[in-house]
């Protein structure tokens, strides 16, 4: 084998030249929603626009640390695709984000993201004869262990960290909005009014049809009811006191016996509409309640049981269809935790960088719409599936395979001209998903 011999070449390489294709996803939105300045700055100083850009599109490279952003000093590509006019040093980016204020920078921040998804079409489900675009709810811990930041305390995971609630939208996922909140938060404090929240903006998108919004038990609250909108929803019903021997015999009674089950094991499912959210004392109307029993008298093995098992799932439901449809949908809310997985591993948004509560809000709500600038440019690939070097035979990527296979690519940048030319090099496999991607109508520069 011959030795390789390493030298400094004058050439300007930049890494990151799929930040090219984020940028088309994100400057004209934030040029609308994200004013110059949130208050009076001395002049020549860095915008407030700027600061936020560039902690979004530092996030969307999978770059968490303030430190980071001076890996950026010299790349041109990157100030320019995200419409940075100036790059801050760390110490001011980290500074500013401080000064920032909290309600009005975090209404531009999610006017900006509604922006962003008001572009897209986002895929549904079927329930019955309705094709509804699913809202996801849930909470998720960031474990922050051995940290002594703003808010961080114990969580219900049983460590030390933040537990924010996210609300996802469409089958592909886009984060339609989130709040940050402290590890010892009840995942219910504050949920009746993230939900109000939610719906205002499922409004202000102007979907064609509705929506399904999904919570699972630990939301199963009276409060939330009122705030569902004329929406469809379901949220899993905590049993608390409540036998699994009488369930059993309600739906031995009007229940439907599933017959593609093994022996030993009966599934009944069925509604039942005597039941209030608030219980019987309550002054709400009784709500449809969807159910799944399973009652297993012998093992997978055909061994007898000595006391039966009783499996028990209720659903609070407003939906047109089978109870078994309204059990199958709600399996797949746990789609969720993988959207989870993307912002905490793929972006590695989880170690929050600031010791403060509220300037990590502000870096949270950048995250948001980073995860929403890599997921649009995900699925603008996806649709250019004949242009891809490899065949892609899934309905959405993980943000990470954007990041590796775009975001990733090498560039070579050619100054001439008062103009900046980006060269992919020959053997570019994604050179023409990317090149559709800026030439496409949707997209202009």
């Amino acid at each position: 084998m011959k030795r390789l011999n390493l030298e400094r070449g004058k050439e300007e390489l930049i890494s990151t030249g799929g930040n090219h294709a984020c940028g088309y996803f994100l400057r004209e939105a934030a040029r609308r929603h994200l004013p110059a300045n949130f208050q009076q700055r001395r002049e020549g100083a860095i915008s407030d626009r700027d600061i936020l850009l560039t902690m979004t599109g530092m996030l969307s490279n999978s770059r968490t640390d303030f430190v980071d952003v001076d890996l950026y000093r010299e790349d041109i590509v990157f100030t320019h695709s995200f419409g940075i006019n100036e790059l801050p040093a760390e110490p001011t980016l980290r500074q500013r984000l401080d000064e920032l204020p909290a309600q009005r920078s975090h209404d531009c921040l999610r006017a900006t993201n509604l922006s962003i998804l008001q572009g897209r079409s986002f895929q549904t489900v079927r329930a019955g004869e309705l094709d509804l675009v699913p809202v996801d709810i849930d909470v998720s811990p960031l474990d922050n262990s051995g940290s002594n930041k703003q808010g961080v305390s114990f969580t219900y995971k049983k460590h030390d960290g933040y537990a924010p609630i996210f609300a996802y939208i469409g089958a592909e996922g886009y984060m339609l909005d989130h709040e940050l909140r402290p590890g010892k938060q009840h995942c219910q404090e504050g949920t009746p009014q993230f939900i109000g929240s939610c719906v205002r903006q499922l409004e202000a998108l102007k979907l064609r049809g509705r929506c399904l919004i999904r919570l699972d038990s630990g939301n199963d609250a009276e409060d939330n009811f009122a705030h569902l909108g004329d929406q469809f929803w379901i949220i899993k019903r905590n049993l608390r006191k409540e036998k699994r021997e009488q369930w059993l015999a309600i739906a031995r009674r009007v229940g439907d016996l599933k017959n593609d089950t093994r022996e030993g094991k009966n599934v009944y499912t069925g509604f039942v509409d005597h039941l209030k959210p608030g219980g019987a004392k309550s002054q709400m109307q009784a709500v449809s309640v969807a159910f799944e029993v399973t009652e297993r008298l012998s093992d997978p093995e055909g061994n007898l049981l000595l006391i039966p098992e009783i499996e028990v799932n209720t659903y609070w439901t407003n939906l047109p269809c089978t109870a078994t449809e309204v059990t199958r949908l709600y399996h797949d809310h746990g789609t969720s935790e993988q959207f989870h997985s993307e912002l905490k591993s793929d972006l590695d948004i989880e170690q929050l960088p600031s010791s403060k509560l509220c300037v990590n809000k502000i870096v949270l709500l950048c995250g948001m719409l980073a995860f929403n600038v890599l997921r649009t440019l995900g699925q603008e690939v996806l649709a250019r599936a004949h242009l891809a070097p490899v065949k892609i035979k899934v309905r959405r990527w993980r943000l990470k395979t954007v990041l590796q296979n775009i975001v990733y690519c090498a560039v070579r940048v050619i100054r001439h001209a008062r103009t900046i030319k980006l060269h992919f090099g020959k053997t570019c496999p994604w050179f023409d998903v990317i090149e559709d991607v800026a030439r496409s109508r949707l997209c202009p520069d």
